[in-house]
């Protein structure tokens, strides 16, 4: 039998709030989201027999449905207050901003299913199973998933080459 949803609130709601921040790219968004899962969780809080991989699940969703599709079709990068409360700058600010910065918007050019399981996996620790488990699909799913988002991250991060135009020679 799990805790008591205060208990369970109270223990884990900045971990989801930043979960949800992440994988939406937008801190209101993400109170949104995490606002309704709980609210629904907490209804059914009583059959839920792992909660913390279910209210996860439940996040997850939530971001992936359709209801939500409009509100993440424009993302935008965080202010550095947001990024800042997310986790603590590193020595020189603006070099951890650009960083952040740079990844979010990256991570927003991926398709939605991949930032998912990028997520999941980097930035919560699950293994193929786990990831699986959320996205509701198989492991060799999970890893072809992971692998296109890293190889289109990879492409997002190189400089393209600079062609210049010389002129034709004769």
């Amino acid at each position: 039998m799990p805790g008591s949803f205060d208990e369970f609130v109270a223990e884990r709601l900045d971990g989801l709030l930043r979960y949800a921040t992440v994988l939406t790219a937008d801190p209101h968004l993400a109170q949104d989201i995490v606002q309704e899962v709980l609210l629904r969780a907490q209804q059914r809080w009583d059959r839920i027999g792992a909660p913390p991989t279910y209210v996860r699940r439940m996040i997850t969703n939530e971001y992936l449905s359709w209801r939500r599709r409009w509100a993440t079709r424009s993302v935008t990068t965080s202010s550095p207050e947001i990024l800042e409360a997310l986790s603590p700058p590193v020595a020189d600010p603006s070099h951890g901003y650009d960083e952040r910065d740079a990844m979010m918007s990256r991570l927003s050019a991926l398709p939605r299913k991949q930032r998912a399981a990028i997520v999941l996996r980097y930035y919560e620790n699950y293994s193929d199973e786990e990831i699986g488990a959320v996205l509701r699909c198989g492991t060799s799913t999970v890893r072809s998933q992971i692998s296109r988002a890293l190889a289109a991250l990879r492409e997002a991060e190189s400089p393209r080459p600079t062609v210049l135009f010389t002129g034709a020679r004769r």
